[in-house]
């Protein structure tokens, strides 16, 4: 592949609802770029930029995949992104590499959940983007109902830059709203033809849309647009693209990825129209100078370069996808990693096509490439050199919310689990595993089950090692509502010295839930000999650890030791700890003994619409709405404290609820009491394994 330099480069991330066609129009772009000879298809699981076992056996994206296309003196780096939601985390860093966006919608299913949180992206990150309708072949697919959809939702700037032409059914051609000519397909070719008469309506609609824009991109224009001066095409393209780039104009076009028509138009477009690296801002910060720098891509300054994506597999290796920011990477460059300090080299440089590596001597600024094997390189990182050493901000990725319990089930593989987990937590930043020691329980977090079962599937096929998902442990904790007195003496006798310790010991709520317990003793004339008092405690906290109810730690017990007795001979500190430890269970079970939950503190965000359902489910699950106030956009922010038990599961019942268009995060606040339905089945639950003494 060429080398190209930044004004020669577009960067244009794919995005839109999951199914929608991003990627049979990669591969449609790839077979007329002459990257591929014959189209791949999902269904044959033969695509350039689905090239995952996994994908290629769900038929879906589950990572962002980089197919670089040459077209006409140009490299259009083209980032096909996930549109399942579990993998927002490969989207996020695919738009932190991108300059300009698609968003693909098809044709038949009009505009969905997925290409509204698409559109949410741009804005966001202000990205220019297109909106690209597929699947015009199909016989219910209907362009007039997109466009009007999403000119309701986002008003005028939506602006069709071409349409379709349909006979008998059939799609056949399309027209041109800019130069206000017809063409049709015959066989490869596109010919010019005819404007059929009932196309003209939308003609005029379409235009007027477009003059109107372009109108408003200066005095001069609009006082012409007003005197009903016309203007030329050049005039018009180049208002467009000032348009474009200031994400004030959103360009429709449509086509058919399978019949690979609409596509030579939509390469031609995002080279026109998408603006190049060039004109971009970007600033990092000069560690040695303490100044910002200010890469602004620019090939004639220090080389920078930050990690948007990393790949660990199995069968390809690791890459590390660096988006270079400043001057220019060559092969055997020695670079620096300021995040892990540490020098490495460059052996060689490479652009991925899907999954296949291909070596390039250099890469300019604004340029997306690979570099094998780093082995301390991370997503996020930035890599510059000792001489100019530059940091870049991290880029925003979507916190985890969804988890489940893990466990191996083949001892001898726990290591093995755990680096293959490692690898995975450094290609998908969303991905996060927890040693939950107070619950003796391994959590692998991700934004939802789809993801984590998919983690499961990876382990088994590509690193051969498996794991077992399960329902996590709530982190239940016990405590008592009353008082109790209770006395313990603990003997026994077995030739020789035997074991003596007699304590006497009073148990109240302590009123707090942060602390175990609150340990005092008030004993007169040496009933029990000081130094036994720290072996008392010991056992106190030992069995704090697992409490008599339900085998949960123990929380808000206030211990007294009042009393009790000894032997000169049977005394030991471990007779003391075993007497205080079984003096607390015999207490707590005197003293009202009750189950306490994690109660989360709730947000959800989701459209107007939805906040009825929304609200009713919440109150459903034991849930306590505090308030709603508004997101912006038609959104509505719903505040809630929850049990943290009823959080199970909750991502996909907000999805199904809410049509994908919810949204929720969630933090610990406090522990409350169980209801007694709920305790009296959780301590049935756990009798069988309170008495084999087990925590599983």
């Amino acid at each position: 592949m060429n080398v190209y330099t930044t004004d020669k480069i577009r960067n244009v991330v794919l995005l839109g609802h999951s199914g929608c066609g991003k990627t049979s129009l990669v591969e449609s772009m790839a077979y007329l770029a002459g990257i591929t000879n014959r189209m791949g298809k999902v269904e044959d699981g033969n695509t350039v930029s689905d090239f995952g076992k996994e994908e290629q056996k769900r038929q879906i994206s589950i990572s962002t995949s980089v197919v670089p296309i040459e077209w006409n003196g140009v490299k259009i780096n083209v980032l096909d992104t996930p549109g399942y939601f579990d993998f927002i985390g490969e989207v996020e860093q695919a738009i932190s590499a991108a300059d300009a966006a698609i968003i693909v919608v098809n044709g038949k299913a009009g505009v969905e959940a997925g290409t509204e949180r698409a559109w949410e992206l741009c804005e966001k990150y202000k990205l220019p983007r297109m909106i690209y309708v597929t699947g015009m072949d199909a016989d219910n697919a209907s362009f007039k109902n997109v466009v009007e959809k999403l000119t309701e939702m986002y008003g005028k700037k939506i602006a069709p830059f071409h349409f379709p032409i349909r006979e008998n059914e059939k799609f056949v051609g399309y027209i041109n709203v800019i130069s206000e000519t017809g063409n049709r397909w015959e066989g490869k070719d596109v010919v010019e033809c005819d404007i059929p008469d009932y196309s003209r309506e939308n003609l005029d609609l379409y235009r007027e849309t477009l003059l109107e824009a372009v109108a408003e991109t200066s005095e001069e224009f609009m006082d012409r647009y007003f005197s009903g001066d016309t203007f030329s095409e050049m005039e018009i393209r180049a208002a467009l693209r000032t348009n474009v780039i200031g994400s004030s104009l959103v360009p429709i076009s449509m086509g058919s990825n399978t019949l690979c028509q609409g596509t030579f138009t939509l390469i031609d477009d995002i080279v026109k129209y998408f603006p190049s690296p060039e004109n971009k801002e970007i600033a990092g910060f000069n560690m040695k100078t303490n100044e910002v720098f200010e890469a602004n891509y620019d090939f004639a300054k220090a080389k920078s370069a930050y990690v948007f994506k990393t790949i660990v597999d199995p069968f390809i290796g690791k890459y590390s996808l660096i988006k270079v920011c400043s001057g220019v990477f060559k092969s055997d460059d020695v670079i620096y990693n300021k995040d892990k300090d540490i020098e490495e080299k460059v052996n060689k440089l490479y652009v991925l096509q899907g999954g296949k590596a291909i070596e390039v001597p250099e890469l300019h600024a604004g340029d997306i490439g690979a570099i094998a094997k780093l082995t301390a390189a991370r997503t996020g990182n930035t890599l510059s050199t000792k001489a100019c050493v530059i940091e870049y901000g991290k880029f925003e990725i979507s916190k985890p919310y969804t988890f489940m319990r893990y466990k191996v089930p083949n001892k001898n593989n726990i290591d093995k689990v755990a680096q293959s987990l490692q690898k995975m937590t450094h290609e998908d930043q969303t991905l996060k595993v927890v040693n939950d020691a107070e619950n003796k329980q391994l959590l692998l977090y991700g934004i939802g089950e789809k993801q984590l079962e998919i983690v499961q599937s990876r382990l088994q096929n590509e690193y051969k090692c498996e794991i077992e998902l399960s329902k996590p442990k709530i982190a239940f904790k016990e405590t008592i509502k009353k008082n109790s007195d209770v006395e313990y003496k603990y003997k026994k006798q077995s030739g020789g010295h035997g074991q003596y310790g007699h304590v006497k010991m009073r148990f109240a709520p302590l009123g707090e839930t942060d602390k175990a317990y609150e340990f005092s003793q008030e004993v007169v004339g040496g009933a029990v000999p000081k130094n036994f008092f720290p072996a008392v405690e010991k056992g106190i906290q030992e069995a704090c650890e697992r409490g008599p109810l339900a085998a949960y730690p123990v929380v808000g017990i206030s211990a007294v030791l009042y009393d009790g007795s000894y032997h000169a001979v049977d005394s030991s500190e471990m007779a003391f700890k075993k007497a205080a430890s079984q003096a607390l269970k015999k207490g707590i079970m005197e003293a009202g003994p009750v189950l306490l939950e994690p109660i989360m503190n709730l947000k959800v965000v989701v459209p107007e619409k939805y906040t009825g359902d929304v609200m009713g489910d919440l109150n459903k699950r034991r849930g306590r709405v505090l308030g709603m106030n508004p997101a912006g956009k038609g959104k509505q922010q719903i505040e809630a404290d929850i049990p943290m038990m009823e959080l199970t599961g909750y991502c996909t019942i907000l999805r199904a609820m809410t049509g994908g268009r919810g949204d929720y995060s969630y933090e610990f606040v406090r522990y409350e009491q169980v209801p007694s339905d709920i305790q009296k089945a959780e301590v049935e639950a756990r009798a069988a394994k309170v008495a084999e003494n087990s925590e599983d």
